[in-house]
């Protein structure tokens, strides 16, 4: 029974990562698209309502809206179980408080992308950044709530960012010839999705600092920001490409990820192959 629910665990796994590589394609080909044609920029909620305007896009948008839902379960049974060996100790707590945290997240934007598939009009927090950064303003000590919110993405950016540069991300990758090719693009996905972060940080950071809500943005206008720079277009195309890396990763996420309570400590990851 226990290896059913471990392979239960794993496929569950498999649906919240596809489910984001799908969501993160849709967004880095938009963007590119975007740079080459001298459109606006599109964020997670454009992205999405362009999607659902194809044929198969309300397909596309139930299984997204279901995958996140799995990735909301895996998340939150990984951080409960400590299935991926992160101790007790105060590192690995906070780790674990994480890993609950962005579950519940991407559980509420599937709960929005599910809205957007039956037709409502709402979906993805990123879009809809200005909303509820309004609606925590309203509350008391709003502003600080705000500059929390601003501070946790900034470091959410720097942790992909570094995650990426270090290497870390090896650690929980199997070694194979597909993932070891991979290892460059994962990488600049990884910097780039991060470094974007860091750019949704500080609208959020301005929003708290002037009391104005609508000085808050998501993932579209980051990219607009980019776009509205000097070289704009090459920036914004660069982004379009990252963020299509930044799928890749989830995609690998989703076939090569090591759980090192259930795939066991034989499996050889790309660290363990870096100095071996």
């Amino acid at each position: 029974m226990a290896e059913k629910s471990h392979e239960g665990l794993k496929w569950i796994m498999r649906a919240g990562y596809g489910a984001r590589g799908l969501i993160y394609t849709t967004v880095g080909a938009l963007a590119f698209a975007a740079a080459l044609n001298s459109n606006e920029a599109s964020g997670t909620k454009d992205a999405l309502a362009t999607l659902r305007a194809q044929p198969w896009g309300v397909t596309a948008l139930w299984i997204i809206g279901f995958g996140l839902f799995a990735y909301m379960i895996w998340r939150i049974v990984a951080g409960a179980a400590d299935v991926e060996d992160h101790g007790t100790d105060g590192k690995g707590l906070i780790a674990r408080a994480g890993q609950v945290v962005t579950g519940v997240l991407h559980g509420i934007i599937g709960v929005s992308v599910l809205s957007l598939a039956m037709g409502g009009g709402n979906a993805g927090s990123g879009g809809a950044a200005e909303d509820w950064t309004q609606k925590l303003m309203s509350m008391p000590a709003g502003r600080y709530l705000v500059a929390a919110a601003a501070l946790i993405m900034l470091g959410a950016g720097i942790y992909y960012a570094y995650k990426g540069w270090s290497g870390s991300y090896k650690d929980h990758l199997e070694s194979s010839t597909f993932t070891r090719d991979a290892e460059p693009v994962l990488m600049g996905g990884l910097i780039i999705y991060g470094g974007l972060l860091a750019l949704v940080a500080v609208s959020l950071g301005f929003a708290a600092l002037n009391s104005d809500a609508s000085q808050a943005g998501g993932l579209g206008q980051a990219l607009q920001s980019l776009r509205d720079m000097a070289f704009g277009r090459f920036l914004l195309g660069i982004a379009g490409l990252g963020l299509l890396a930044f799928a890749l990763y989830n995609f690998v996420e989703a076939k090569y990820r090591v759980i090192p309570r259930i795939s066991g400590s034989d499996v050889k990851t790309l660290a363990k192959e870096a100095v071996s």
